[in-house]
Parts: C-alpha cells; structure tokens; sequence
C-alpha cells in the first residue's frame, strides 16, 4: 500500500502546478509550448493563443511577431507606425474604421483586448489606404504584449490579404499565408521612411499554431508558420 502511494506521489509531482482558480491551457499534440522564449512570451502559458477572436468561436492567426529585441523605437506607437509606413501600409482610408474590431488574449494577463492598430496597404501617396479598401490587398491588426503578467512589448500580428469592398474584404484563398509572407519579404529586403533606414531579420516558428483551418475564419487553411521579426535601424 506503501508503495502504491508513493508510486502515485511521484506521478502527480510529474503534473505541473495550476494556479487557484486558473483552468489549464489545453493544447493540440501536435502544439507544444516552448520552455522561454526570447523577445516574446508564449500566450498560451497563461490562457491566450495565436488566433484572435474575430467571432467568440473563430479568429484569424497571429501570424507575424515583432520581438523586443527590435530597436527601441519599433516597440513604441509611434516608432512602429513609421517602421510599418516604411513597408507599405499606412492608417485606414481617411481615419475611418470599416468592419470588425477583433480582440486578442496574449496571456500577459489583459485577457481578451481590442486591436491596438489596423494598418493597409499604402499603393500611393495620399489616398492610399482608400484605393486598398476598394480593392482590396494586404492588411494587418497588431496587438502590444504589454500586460503586468507578460509585459515584454513585442508586437503580435494578424496578417493577411483580402478582397475588395464588393466581397466584404473576404480573405483571399490561402490569403493569411499570404498576407504574411508579403510583409515579411518587404521587412527582410529593407525599407525606408522619414530618413530612417530598417532591415530584419526573421525566424521562422512551427508548433506554434496548429496548421490547417480548425478555429480559423472563413475555413481559410493556413500552414501554421510564425515569423518572428526582429528590426534593425541601419
């Protein structure tokens, strides 16, 4: 009998600890949850995931990371702003909001908060993101991890390629994997705006967040690749 309890001691000091009231997060097999990160922390150590909520049961994916070991300046408002001008995107037509606002739970214990910035694609100078909203393009939603459980600064990203205004701005086919990849080829090959010249660097992450189109909007698959960006001011 002795032995019986010992046996079942040393099991459940196998099973990590979950605080008072806090449920476990439950993660696909095939999802494993990093040790530590550096420049970001896991959302799901703490009850968040890589999919916003664009509805309560579906959400697009949190695609693209600015880790905190970026300049500075990247991490704030006003930094990321020209830095994001800088590859193409810019404010929404006229300062107007047009459509869903999404939320995200990054685990840094804000829960689920409102986008911090909507950005599209810039096609030319002045009236630029309005010619986008009519026929569509390249897009992104950006969320600060900045909560007092998880407060590293790093931007989390929701990218991806829509149609045009006669569609709703639906997600193009394979339109996430392709949002993203857009952006990350324009932050690698090295940009400029207001004399200030960026490059990155980029790491791509799988097991992250489950690949195909489970919780996704739209049914739209996606590979389940992450890039983690880190900018440079040259």
């Amino acid at each position: 009998m002795l032995k019986n309890l010992l046996c079942l001691a040393s099991l459940l000091s196998l099973v990590p600890a979950t605080p008072l009231g806090q449920r476990p997060v439950a993660l696909p097999a095939s999802v494993k949850a990093p040790a530590e990160e550096l420049g970001w922390a896991d959302p799901r150590a703490l009850g968040g995931q890589f999919i916003d909520f664009t509805t309560p049961r579906y959400g697009e994916p949190l695609n693209v990371i600015i880790s905190n070991q970026s300049d500075p300046f990247v991490l704030t408002d006003a930094g990321f702003r020209l830095y994001y001008k800088s590859i193409g995107f810019s404010e929404e037509c006229l300062g107007l909001h047009y459509g869903h606002v999404h939320k995200a739970d990054l685990g840094d214990g804000d829960g689920k908060k409102s986008e911090h910035i909507l950005a599209r694609q810039h096609y030319f100078p002045r009236w630029g993101t309005c010619w986008e909203s009519l026929i569509g393009g390249n897009h992104f939603r950006a969320w600060k991890q900045n909560g007092t459980l998880a407060n590293t600064g790093a931007w989390f990203l929701a990218v991806s390629k829509e149609k045009d205004s006669t569609k709703n701005h639906m997600i193009v086919p394979d339109g996430y994997n392709i949002g993203r990849d857009m952006l990350v080829e324009n932050a690698i090959t090295g940009s400029y705006w207001g004399n200030i010249w960026w490059r990155a660097d980029v790491e791509w992450r799988e097991g992250l967040l489950e690949p195909g189109y489970r919780g996704i909007n739209h049914a739209i698959a996606q590979d389940g690749r992450i890039a983690i960006l880190t900018i440079h001011r040259l």
